[in-house]
């Protein structure tokens, strides 16, 4: 019986706070709304507003006094799609224009500016109209270090275009005509690329070989230019040669008109007679003409072995190993330590490396490039 009484003094109570709220404002606002769940109004016939989802909103509208409410229209046509602005004339639309008249139009528009003279845009930057590329540019592309850099060593007298010193910041110059150096070395500004190989034993001095053994060519199968070996090295000969493609730089450095130098280390059983040197200085009569050392040296003896450095600027086939074995020394081992001023430094065997620019200004220097 407690239990009973108390809902219903809740609900008495829960519909006078509707009905006294309701009197806060005009139309029945939250009192009313919340009074509207009552069954007792309901059953007395007084009319319920609607709650909020059984609410109709203005889409369209008609043309019956203002719209009210939040619906799309008045929402920037959330729903209802776009806000329609009002039109001239009692809601006319203008007539669309044939295209024939359109055609017309654009044809006489052609003929009144067919005759006229193209206009020239002026430059928005002052030498944009100079063939040819900053030199500064070119010297950053080519690896000289950043354009501020680049900047400094113009400023510090240090390039020369085609044998003369610019210091000139702008100065354009064209990469494919004009010789740059810097420091009296010349950097490569075109698409060449030079790179020195270890080539283990075992491998042969050609870019493919017909018979499937290892050759140059499998060092550089993911190259889009197409390299070359300069010079040869014997197939059990290791030591470093270098690969381009820069025809004319190959062909200086294997030609002995220009003396490039090449340095061999061979390992060779003695007892060794101090007169071999001069012998191989002298030079030493081959099948095919005389062969002469530019240099000999002992570098390591343990008892009978001895490991010897031989230095000489010619290329023929087996030449060292020639050599000391016609001096009465066969060769047991035999590395190229270093081809011109590019030594082989402690790069491991197999180990292919791209040229620095300095190395690659040294090798044009070396042959007068």
């Amino acid at each position: 019986m407690r239990s009973s009484s108390g809902r219903n003094s809740s609900g008495n109570n829960g519909g006078s706070r509707g009905g006294n709220s309701g009197g806060r404002g005009s139309g029945g606002g939250r009192g009313n709304y919340r009074g509207a769940g009552n069954s007792r109004d309901d059953k007395q016939g007084r009319p319920r507003k609607p709650r909020p989802e059984e609410r109709s909103y203005d889409v369209g509208g008609t043309s019956d006094g203002p719209k009210r409410g939040r619906g799309a229209a008045a929402r920037g046509g959330a729903k209802g799609g776009p806000r329609q602005s009002p039109q001239r004339g009692g809601g006319r639309t203008a007539p669309a224009r044939p295209r024939e008249l359109d055609a017309r139009i654009e044809e006489r528009n052609r003929e009144r500016y067919a005759n006229k003279p193209q206009l020239k845009t002026p430059k928005t930057f002052p030498g944009a109209e100079q063939e040819g590329e900053r030199l500064q540019k070119v010297l950053a592309r080519a690896g000289m270090g950043s354009r501020r850099a680049c900047e400094e060593l113009i400023d510090q007298g240090r390039v020369e275009v085609n044998g003369e010193i610019v210091i000139e910041q702008g100065t354009r110059v064209d990469p494919d005509k004009d010789e740059i150096k810097v420091d009296g070395l010349t950097v490569a500004t075109q698409s060449y690329l030079f790179f020195a190989l270890n080539k283990p034993a075992g491998v042969v001095s050609t870019m493919e070989d017909p018979d499937g053994r290892q050759c140059l060519g499998d060092y550089v199968t993911n190259r889009e230019t197409r390299l070359f070996h300069v010079g040869r090295l014997d197939t059990e000969t290791e030591g470093i040669i270098l690969l381009t493609n820069h025809g004319e730089l190959a062909h200086r450095l294997t030609h002995p008109k220009y003396g490039v130098k090449k340095t061999y280390l061979a390992a060779i059983t003695g007892p060794l007679p101090r007169e071999v040197g001069k012998r191989l200085k002298d030079g030493i009569q081959l099948e095919d003409g005389y062969a002469r050392a530019d240099h000999f040296r002992v570098v390591e003896q343990t008892g009978k072995n001895y490991l010897v450095e031989v230095q000489l600027h010619e290329g023929r086939k087996h030449i060292v190993r020639r050599m000391l074995a016609e001096a009465g020394f066969p060769v047991e081992k035999l590395v190229r330590t270093a081809f011109g001023p590019i030594a082989l430094g402690d790069q491991k065997s197999g180990w292919l490396r791209r040229l620095t620019n300095t190395e690659v200004g040294m090798l044009m220097k070396e042959v007068g490039l």
